[in-house]
């Protein structure tokens, strides 16, 4: 469990370091990152901080697929997570019911 707190605030550092580079090679007009690698990140449970890149840095706001996909992909995550932490809590009897 460790370990998976410490890989999701990696993660999430990354999407928002890619986030802020993006958006500062479209403002120079220089070779940008993939969208498909964003959302690839996203995938990888990084949804927050591409969410928070997204913005904290005013970046890819008017893209339909960002500005609902990033936040769908975080809660769908949310979700996964709240579950997987009920099983684990459920099934080794961290809690008494």
């Amino acid at each position: 469990m460790k370990i998976f707190i410490i890989y999701l605030i990696i993660i999430n550092l990354y999407g928002l370091c890619i986030m802020y580079s993006d958006k500062r090679k479209a403002k120079k007009g220089k070779w940008r990152v993939p969208e498909a690698k964003l959302f690839t990140i996203a995938y990888l449970f990084g949804s927050l901080g591409i969410m928070v890149g997204m913005k904290f840095f005013r970046h890819k706001t008017k893209h339909f697929k960002f500005v609902y996909g990033i936040p769908i992909i975080f809660f769908i995550q949310l979700y996964l997570i709240y579950k997987f932490i009920y099983k684990f809590i459920y099934n080794f009897k961290l809690i008494n019911y």
